[in-house]
């Protein structure tokens, strides 16, 4: 009999596989021609399925998908930096911070305070925002902060900034329903992991000389002992990765509040968003939302939903 084929799993692609510096991910890439923000942070509650109807022709067909809830919290700016050469040449502070952000993170103390005064030559403008968990029910306190990119020329950067820095975004305000967004999270950490689940590899028979869940040959020939190729299938640290995932459909936007909490998260307090499918991370881990970098047209609603019922 033909011994079934099963490539180990663990794409190259992701190497050397390194656990993620922080929570919040790094975003390298941006994208949008708007005046806004290009960027909203939520923070994940769970999945759960959602129930909607096609009309097509005289028939009414029911459809049933998973979706995974993002809580939606208000954003504020913290700062604005405008960047020459990739490099910032002015940081401006808002003069209206939340005083309890204030305790949490470390601010100068002779900071710039005027936007009329920048008189320095600048190629783009960035906003350095903050989350509020304080208004939702995960019991976090610290505010995440993140530097956000703004579309459009620098001239209408400056006008939009000069218009909204002392006030809330909402994740309304960025994205709207039934469209296409990237979602760049960190994943679940698993701890210290064996080969067998770590890579996929084949279990070995079980008269084997050193074990089972082992590699048959970690160094490969008998004449490269010394070394180690990159390849080998090495036990270690599993898990808790930045990744992000492309051309997500963003279903509906709600504002209005669920009236049971979810497990592990607790009720919903502010608007919230359904992603379909999965997203990445633990419960009520922060979650980045940003404009397709490659957006395919055909992920584009190819159901359309009448009426749409949670399911907790």
């Amino acid at each position: 009999m033909v011994k079934k084929a099963n490539p180990r799993h663990g794409s190259m692609q992701f190497w050397p596989r390194k656990r993620a510096k922080k929570v919040i991910p790094r975003i390298r890439t941006w994208t949008g021609k708007e005046s806004k923000p290009l960027c909203f942070v939520g923070y994940k509650v769970g999945m759960a399925h959602v129930m909607g109807s096609e009309q097509k022709g005289k028939r009414t067909i029911t459809h049933s998908m998973p979706v995974t809830l993002i809580e939606c919290p208000p954003i504020k700016i913290l700062s604005v930096r405008f960047y020459q050469k990739n490099s910032i040449q002015t940081e401006i502070l808002n003069t209206k911070i939340d005083q309890d952000v204030k305790k949490k993170l470390h601010l100068p103390k002779n900071p710039n305070k005027n936007l009329d005064d920048v008189k320095t030559e600048y190629d783009a403008i960035r906003i350095l925002t903050y989350t509020q968990p304080k208004l939702t029910s995960i019991g976090k306190k610290k505010p995440d902060v993140i530097e956000i990119a703004l579309g459009g020329n620098k001239e209408e950067q400056l006008t939009w900034v000069k218009e909204n820095l002392e006030k809330e975004i909402k994740v309304s305000d960025i994205f709207s329903e039934k469209s296409i967004v990237d979602i760049h999270a960190v994943t679940k950490g698993k701890g210290y992991q064996g080969v067998i689940k770590r890579f996929g590899v084949n279990l070995r028979s079980h008269k084997a000389e050193k074990g089972q869940r082992r590699v048959g040959a970690r160094s490969g020939g008998w004449t490269s002992q010394a070394h180690m190729m990159y390849r080998v299938a090495q036990p270690g640290k599993m898990g808790f990765h930045k990744r992000t995932e492309y051309n997500k459909f963003l279903l509906s936007i709600k504002d209005d509040k669920p009236e049971k909490g979810f497990r592990h998260y607790g009720p919903i307090k502010n608007e919230y968003i359904l992603i379909k499918g999965s997203v990445g991370g633990a419960v009520t881990r922060p979650v980045s939302l940003t404009n397709p970098v490659r957006p395919n047209k055909k992920r584009i609603s190819k159901v359309e939903f009448n009426k749409v019922i949670l399911w907790k």
